[in-house]
């Protein structure tokens, strides 16, 4: 199937992705002498000069887009383009308002913090995962504590498994220079039946 009569399939099913407004030709300012005109309706009206596309548009009150610039004789559409504009934009934002983005919190200890702040520690980890956040837990280290990276690793090791049921550790706990850090993420719920 040749360039033209493909981009013709895609138009009339519905599936023609116009390019960004940046590359789009309107009106005069296409610049081939005929092209492969498409009614507002999706129907071919064959082959036709430029001068006769225009007039048919002005006459419909609507703009002559090229939807395939590529094509031999190019496609154009008679179609409303600020309307194709508009929706393309609430399109946009739309997608936008339900695009997730998932962030990394960070939670620091030290290897000989307490039960009880070590229990507000894992209750803000706990929020932070229903949340859907990851969240970094880092043990830091100062002079002495340096000779016992055992306690920061039973610590991560302790903290991981008492959230097993709500998340999952992305990697080994991993030891940089003064820290001990760990990256828990939630548990993916597969909802397929």
């Amino acid at each position: 199937m040749s360039g033209g009569l493909q981009s013709l399939t895609a138009l009339r099913k519905g599936r023609c992705n116009i390019a960004k407004e940046s590359t789009v030709s309107v009106n005069h300012r296409i610049r081939a002498r005929e092209v492969r005109l498409i009614g507002e309706d999706g129907g071919q009206l064959g082959i036709v000069s430029i001068e006769e596309a225009l007039a048919r548009a002005r006459d419909l009150g609507l703009d002559l887009v090229e939807v395939a610039p590529q094509a031999q004789p190019p496609v154009c559409r008679i179609m409303d383009y600020g309307k194709l504009k508009y929706e393309q934009s609430k399109r946009a934002q739309e997608a936008r308002k339900r695009q997730t983005t998932i962030q990394v919190k960070e939670i620091k200890m030290r290897p000989r913090t307490d039960v009880h702040d070590l229990e507000v520690k894992k209750k803000r980890i706990r929020k932070f995962i229903a949340d859907g956040n990851k969240v970094k837990v880092t043990v830091r280290f100062r002079g002495r504590e340096n000779a016992h990276p055992e306690l920061g690793f039973n610590l991560l090791k302790q903290i991981t498994e008492e959230m097993s049921n709500i998340a999952v550790s992305e990697n080994m706990p991993i030891r940089q220079g003064p820290t001990i850090h760990t990256v828990l993420a939630p548990k993916r719920i597969d909802l397929r039946p």
